[in-house]
């Protein structure tokens, strides 16, 4: 028999090596994707190639119950269990049966405005790489209580670099920290390196890590692969026939009703319990008479294909299941938004394709999806499962999924499950006092007191910074998190303070048309009485400059507001109350100063999804990562009031985030530094640029016409060069790599700097960063090939006696 990875491995030099059995579970394919050339496929999860239930389901309890024995009873008890969307959520699910005794939660792209984001984290390969964490139980990761979590079992269909992996880690770990977590996939395909990550992670935490595959191996990738396979799907796209037929009429299935158990999850989109579970094996043998007597019995159906949706991977598996168990001729796969590469060989372990719209009004916008290897499977009958959300006329529509897999097959059956929307909990009044109204200066911040309203508490009085390298060493050990300390501010020296006045006079000019151009598409696009909420701190001394152009263009006083928003931890929702209280949310544009790689724009759209009504889209003065659509420029200069820290933003410090200091009816936290008003300059930052207004306004006028005809639409471009660093840097932690002149500011002055890249030529805007570099003792290596003006490396695997990238120990701020 051939193997289903031989066309591609002949053609592209792709090799798998290690255990026997990577060959039986694995074929290639090629994506359509430019960040990875290669598909692994496989055989028994039940995705891209059709496969009896009891295999899918089967390989999943396997490795559950090797989890089981790996952990023992009592750790198997408290152990709870998270699959990654979309291709393993089925699979997770198998392992939690296996497991027997533990919830379930799977990662979703679907955002749900009942349910606060648990946490969320990126699968830098993938098609679509944002993952959202929204269990209905707000405790499901504290199973056992905060001071006696269970084993959290992570499960993926392939382990191959372990990005994914590691990213939820450090996601997770940094909220809900415990001290063993197991990882389980079908296939472990990690290089060496790839594996010493993951026990490095192990060291800094101090937690156990596992890992349980049926199968190890590697990948060998020739160094030209990507580029070489993106030019093979070029030429095949000329020559491979594709099932899809654009103008395939509509149809009308037949439409089989359930009797799905009322109040029943419909899979582990918001967690599925030991309870649950009991109840779906109870009510599926009626589930499944109703399909067979609604086909027509065993004959009539014939052979049949259970066809999941997207992330809606259990339900449709366990119905498939039923159905083998009651004598049908049954395979079971699902559809997805992975664009893959198709070719009639038997040597390919993609041979068909069908495409299609998308039918359940994605958060991410519209898109083609596919169904493969349907068409040319031989089947009778296949049987759609979806849930309610994806029942939408798109579905039914000439051209969608229904008509398409009916040029594939005789008959086509629809079944749809009720998609589980959690109810909302609903605090007792008791719970939710009245919020403080905003603190002003000068009581708290040397701004007027109309310029900014902070929605924030004073923690003045209390003790919070800790030396730079105390903090590192505690963040990258999962430890503390950096929202729970401050650094000592740094006190410029005077060659420091006359680079920073220098670039003001430089800049003033720049930074004028900048706020006047993003305060107009804001005014233009968005409301005409936007009230202005800022990200504190780097976003504020910008919104005090928007509200200023208001007044001074159009005489409109614009309310401002500054809130705190925590990456990893996401925006002070106490804060949102007090303004959807005060303010119409659809009024509210959220306001920061730049953008690096997006870290703070995805943070937002996560935090946002439980309160409707409030738009995530930032407005920027500067989107050198091309991140968001409404901003002033998109080049990465220097934008002064990154050189200092609260001595150009009101003399507040970094907001705070500490359990012991902010309960749960309190705003977050910051301080005002009354004593370093000697040395404030925000009042003179904002006066500079605001005396450049009239001197630009001409220019501002022409880039807004620009700006309305043009294509704003981010490209995210910075955070795939981010990617790229981090890989070729050898660091594996895009949250290490801080670009743009903004950023790399931040790392001189708060975080232990590793090294500094440099775009080769790039002026004074670097003036600042080269002297700050020399300071700390940290090289600056110029680079030609940088998208950004420079990009600040965090020391990656930091400890006190840690050196920089020169082998020198690392100074002191």
């Amino acid at each position: 028999m051939v193997w289903t990875g031989t066309w591609v491995s002949d053609r592209l030099g792709i090799e798998l090596a290690g255990d026997d059995e990577l060959r039986g579970l694995l074929g290639l394919a090629l994506r359509r994707n430019p960040k990875r050339a290669h598909l692994l496929v496989s055989g028994v999860l039940g995705k891209h190639v059709p496969q009896l239930p009891s295999v899918v389901h089967g390989h999943g309890v396997t490795l559950g119950r090797r989890v089981r024995a790996l952990l023992g009873p009592e750790e198997a008890a408290r152990a709870v269990v998270l699959g990654y969307a979309e291709t393993a959520t089925a699979l997770g699910h198998a392992v939690a049966d296996g497991l027997e005794t533990s919830p379930y939660l799977h990662s979703t792209r679907r955002p749900v405005a009942s349910v606060p984001s648990a946490g969320g984290f990126e699968e830098s390969h993938s098609h679509a790489t944002s993952h959202l964490l929204l269990p209905e139980d707000p405790a499901f990761f504290d199973r056992g209580g905060e001071a006696d979590r269970g084993p959290l079992v992570l499960v993926d269909d392939e382990f191959s670099t372990g990005n994914t992996v590691l990213n939820t880690l450090r996601d997770l770990h940094a909220r809900h920290p415990r001290d063993h977590y197991v990882i389980v996939a079908l296939v472990d395909m990690r290089a060496a390196g790839d594996a010493g990550r993951l026990a490095a992670f192990a060291e800094e935490t101090g937690a156990r890590v596992d890992v349980v595959a049926h199968a190890r191996g590697t990948v060998r990738l020739p160094e030209d692969v990507l580029a070489r396979g993106l030019r093979l799907v070029e030429e095949q796209d000329g020559r491979t026939a594709d099932p899809l037929v654009p103008c395939a009429p509509a149809v009308a299935p037949v439409r089989l009703e359930l009797g799905w158990p009322a109040g029943l999850p419909d899979g582990g989109r918001h967690g599925f319990t030991p309870d649950h579970r009991a109840r779906l094996r109870e009510a599926l043998p009626a589930m499944a008479a109703r399909i067979v007597d609604g086909l027509g019995g065993p004959e009539q159906a014939g052979r049949v294909l259970v066809l999941g949706f997207e992330e809606l991977m259990y339900a449709p598996l366990v119905l498939a299941g039923a159905l083998e168990e009651a004598g049908l001729d049954v395979r079971f796969s699902t559809t997805t938004r992975s664009p893959v590469l198709a070719v009639d060989d038997p040597g390919y372990a993609i041979r068909t394709r069908l495409a299609f719209p998308a039918h359940d009004d994605p958060a991410d916008g519209p898109g083609e999806r596919y169904a493969y290897n349907v068409a040319g499977g031989g089947f009778d009958t296949v049987l759609a499962v979806v849930d309610s959300a994806a029942d939408t006329p798109a579905l039914h529509a000439p051209g969608g999924l229904l008509a398409q897999l009916a040029t594939a097959a005789p008959r086509v059956a629809l079944a749809v499950v009720p998609a589980h929307t959690p109810v909302p909990r609903t605090p007792d009044r008791q719970e939710s006092p009245v919020l403080p109204a905003p603190l002003r200066g000068p009581d708290f911040s040397s701004y007027e007191p109309d310029d900014v309203g902070w929605l924030l508490q004073d923690l003045s009085a209390v003790r919070l910074e800790a030396p730079v390298e105390e903090r590192e060493e505690a963040v990258q050990r999962g430890g503390a998190h950096y929202a729970e300390s401050l650094p000592v501010e740094y006190q410029p020296t005077e060659e420091y303070q006359e680079l920073y006045r220098d670039a003001l006079a430089g800049s003033a000019a720049r930074i004028a048309r900048a706020v006047g151009t993003v305060t107009e598409l804001v005014l233009a696009e968005r409301s005409p009485r936007p009230v202005l909420v800022s990200l504190a701190r780097a976003g504020t001394p910008v919104g005090v400059l928007m509200r200023r152009w208001a007044r001074h263009r159009h005489g409109t006083e614009l309310p401002h507001y500054a809130v705190s928003i925590v990456r990893g931890r996401g925006i002070d929702a106490n804060a949102l109350r007090w303004l959807a209280a005060h303010h119409d949310p659809a009024d509210v544009v959220f306001v920061d100063g730049w953008t690096g790689k997006g870290a703070i724009t995805r943070e937002l759209a996560d935090a946002l999804a439980g309160f409707p009504g409030f738009d995530p889209e930032i407005a920027v003065l500067a989107d050198p990562g091309s991140c968001v659509r409404t901003y002033g420029t998109r080049e990465d200069f220097l934008i002064p009031s990154a050189c200092l820290n609260s001595t150009v933003s009101g003399l507040i410090s970094r907001t705070v985030l500490r359990d012991d200091l902010v309960g749960p009816h309190d705003y977050h936290g910051a301080k005002f530094y009354r004593e370093l008003s000697g040395s404030d300059v925000s009042r003179d930052f904002v006066a500079a640029v605001e005396d450049r207004f009239d001197e630009v306004a001409d220019a501002v006028d022409q880039q807004v016409k620009e700006a309305a005809s043009a294509d704003r639409a981010p490209t995210w471009e910075g955070w795939a060069a981010v990617e790229r660093i981090s890989e070729e840097q050898g660091i594996h932690d895009v949250n290490l790599v801080k670009p743009g002149v903004g950023e790399t500011t931040r790392v001189l002055l708060r975080r232990v700097p590793w090294k500094i890249l440099a775009r080769r030529g790039a002026g004074a805007d670097l003036a600042h960063i080269r002297l700050l570099a020399e300071q700390r003792g940290v090289p600056v290596e110029e680079r030609d090939d940088l998208p950004y003006t420079c990009v600040g490396l965090i020391h990656p695997r930091y400890t006190r006696g840690a050196t920089g990238a020169d082998g020198k120990a690392v100074g002191s701020a």
